[in-house]
C-alpha cells in the first residue's frame, strides 16, 4: 500500500484552505529547529513554497529525489511535490509559502514566462557576480513587513511583491552563467508525466474526463497513470482528477456572486443536485454551507450556524 504523503499549509500545522490568497513569511530556523532540522517529506495542494538559503546548505528530497543544496541559492516547491528537507544548524534565510493558482493569474497577465518557474520544483544557485541576485533579500525583506502589518490590501502588495521576486529568480535562472540546477526529480519520467498529466486537467477539468481519458492522451493504461500519481503525489488519480474540480468550485464559491445553479453547469455538472452531492461528499458541507462559511471567514465574524 502507497505511503500517505501529509498535506500542510506550513509543516506540522493543518492546511488553509485551498481558496484561500493567503502567504506567509517565515525564517528557515523558525520551524527546523523545533524539528531538530528535519522536515520529513509532506506536500501542499494549493501552495507554492520559494525558499532563499543565506548560510548552511540542505538535503532536498522532492519528488523521491534528493540534491544537496547549498547556501547562497533559491529553492522552489511548487504545489502538489512531494518534499522534506535536511538542514545544516547553520541555515538561515526566508522562506515564503503563496497560493499557486493566484501567481499563476498574475503570471499569465503579466509574463507568461513565470509559469515555468512557479510549476518546476529546482534548486538554483545564486552566483554572486549575476546582478540580479542582489534584489533578492530586499524583496523578501519587503514581504516579510507585508506579512506582519495586517492592513488593506495585505494579499494584493504581498502577492505583487512575490511576482517581482519570481521576476528577478526568472532573470537568474535564465542567465547563461547562473549555473542553474534543475531538481532531477523535475526531468525524470514520471514527474513529467504527472506534469503532463495536470495540464491535461486543466484543460479537460470541466468536461469531467474519466481517468481512462487522461490515461490514453498520457499513453498510459489507467492503473499506471494511477501507481504514477500515487507514488509522485500520494494519492489516486481519481483523487487528483476530485481535487481539482472541488479546487475550482471551492474558489468560484467565495470568489463570485454565481448561484449554485450557474456554477453547477459551469464546471461541467448535469445539475446542481449532482454538483452539491459531489461537494458534500468531499467536503461535508453543502456549496451554500460552504459559500457562508468562507464568507464568514474572510469577513473575521463567525460563521453561522
Amino acid at each position: 500500500m502507497a505511503k500517505t504523503i501529509p498535506n500542510y499549509d506550513l509543516y506540522g500545522d493543518q492546511a488553509s484552505p485551498a481558496w484561500s490568497n493567503s502567504f506567509s513569511f517565515e525564517w528557515i530556523p523558525q520551524r527546523s529547529k523545533p524539528y531538530q532540522w528535519e522536515i520529513q517529506v509532506h506536500r501542499h495542494d494549493a501552495f507554492v513554497q520559494l525558499l532563499y538559503l543565506s548560510a548552511g546548505f540542505a538535503e532536498v528530497t522532492v519528488n523521491n529525489a534528493r540534491i544537496r543544496a547549498d547556501a547562497p541559492c533559491f529553492i522552489v516547491i511548487p504545489a502538489g511535490a512531494a518534499h522534506g528537507f535536511t538542514f545544516s544548524p547553520q541555515v538561515d534565510g526566508p522562506v515564503i509559502t503563496a497560493t499557486q493558482k493566484v501567481l499563476e493569474s498574475m503570471a499569465t497577465l503579466l509574463m507568461p514566462e513565470l509559469l515555468a518557474v512557479i510549476r518546476t520544483p529546482r534548486v538554483i544557485p545564486l552566483p554572486g557576480d549575476n546582478r540580479h541576485v542582489d534584489s533578492l533579500m530586499p524583496l523578501f525583506l519587503a514581504l516579510e513587513r507585508e506579512s506582519r502589518i495586517h492592513a488593506s490590501g495585505q494579499t494584493a502588495a504581498g502577492m505583487s511583491l512575490l511576482t517581482a521576486l519570481l521576476v528577478q529568480v526568472a532573470r537568474i535562472a535564465g542567465a547563461p552563467d547562473a549555473g542553474t540546477r534543475a531538481e532531477p526529480a523535475a526531468g525524470s519520467r514520471k514527474n513529467r508525466q504527472i506534469e503532463q498529466f495536470k495540464t491535461l486537467l486543466d484543460q479537460h477539468f470541466c468536461a469531467h474526463w474519466p481517468v481512462q481519458n487522461y490515461a490514453e492522451a498520457l499513453g498510459l493504461t489507467a492503473g499506471q497513470l494511477s501507481r504514477i500519481c500515487r507514488e509522485v503525489l500520494g494519492m489516486s488519480s481519481l483523487d487528483v482528477i476530485n481535487a481539482r474540480l472541488l479546487h475550482e468550485a471551492q474558489r468560484d464559491l467565495v470568489y463570485t456572486s454565481s448561484s449554485i445553479k450557474q456554477l453547477a453547469g459551469e464546471l461541467g455538472f448535469e445539475d446542481d443536485a449532482y454538483f452539491s452531492r459531489f461537494f458534500k461528499r468531499h467536503t461535508g458541507l453543502s456549496p451554500r454551507e460552504f459559500r457562508a462559511q468562507a464568507l464568514a471567514q474572510l469577513a473575521g465574524a463567525p460563521a453561522p450556524d
